[in-house]
């Protein structure tokens, strides 16, 4: 499939792929395993399980729902800890606010198609100074179903006033891929995110596969 011409916006799955949020999860889920006398993961053990959701993050740290009483206990702490301080070691991975500015410049929206809730999306983009650059934000709160389903991409073209077909999507899952996919997208594989160990990002079967930010943003730079 061909890049689109015109691009019409530019659509970003949140964690792993726009914003590096892996520190404050890496500082949480080795604090809460301090506290229970258990010691630290390494950075790289939590970061592949932060696209995975908190769920897994509170799996890998204590265990499975099925084999851990206070799995329910566990999650709602991570939770509470993280809405506490979800910006303070969150940012831009380095490179991609010049992709942001080269879209804002040639006037292509550019928005966020996430699976984190709004509760934790709108303060981290509000934490990062990114609320009033960004387009749209569409959370699973806001739509029935939430990726890989389709609706989230096409709910955000559409109150963007844009066709689908002329949007690009950015993801560091397979589901980010597959939900581009079906939304008929152009779908552009983040290999820089949260891959699992041994996961590899061109498997995914996406239009195109870019291992850096600052080599989508010089693809991208070539494309308008």
């Amino acid at each position: 499939m061909p890049v689109p011409k015109p691009i019409a916006a530019v659509l970003f799955d949140l964690d792993g792929t726009l914003i590096d949020t892996a520190p404050d999860f890496v500082r949480i889920v080795n604090q809460l395993r301090q506290e229970h006398q258990l010691p630290p993961f390494t950075y790289d053990r939590v970061r592949q399980q932060v696209s995975n959701g908190a769920r897994a993050l509170v799996t890998l740290a204590f265990g499975g729902e099925d084999n851990n009483p206070h799995f329910a206990d566990h999650l709602a702490t991570l939770l509470q800890r993280y809405e506490a301080s979800l910006a303070q070691e969150s940012g831009l991975f380095a490179g991609l606010d010049n992709a942001l500015q080269t879209l804002e410049k040639a006037n292509i929206p550019w928005g966020i198609v996430t699976n984190k809730p709004s509760r934790y999306t709108n303060p981290l983009l509000a934490g990062l100074n990114l609320e009033q650059r960004c387009a749209i934000a569409i959370c699973p709160d806001q739509v029935t179903h939430r990726k890989p389903h389709p609706e989230p991409i096409l709910t955000a073209c559409q109150r963007i006033g844009v066709d689908p077909a002329h949007t690009l999507y950015v993801g560091d899952h397979a589901r980010d891929i597959e939900a581009g996919k079906r939304a008929n997208s152009y779908t552009i594989a983040a290999a820089w995110g949260y891959l699992n160990a041994g996961e590899q990002a061109e498997d995914w079967n996406a239009h195109l596969t870019l291992a850096t930010p600052e080599a989508f943003t010089e693809w991208l730079t070539r494309q308008l």
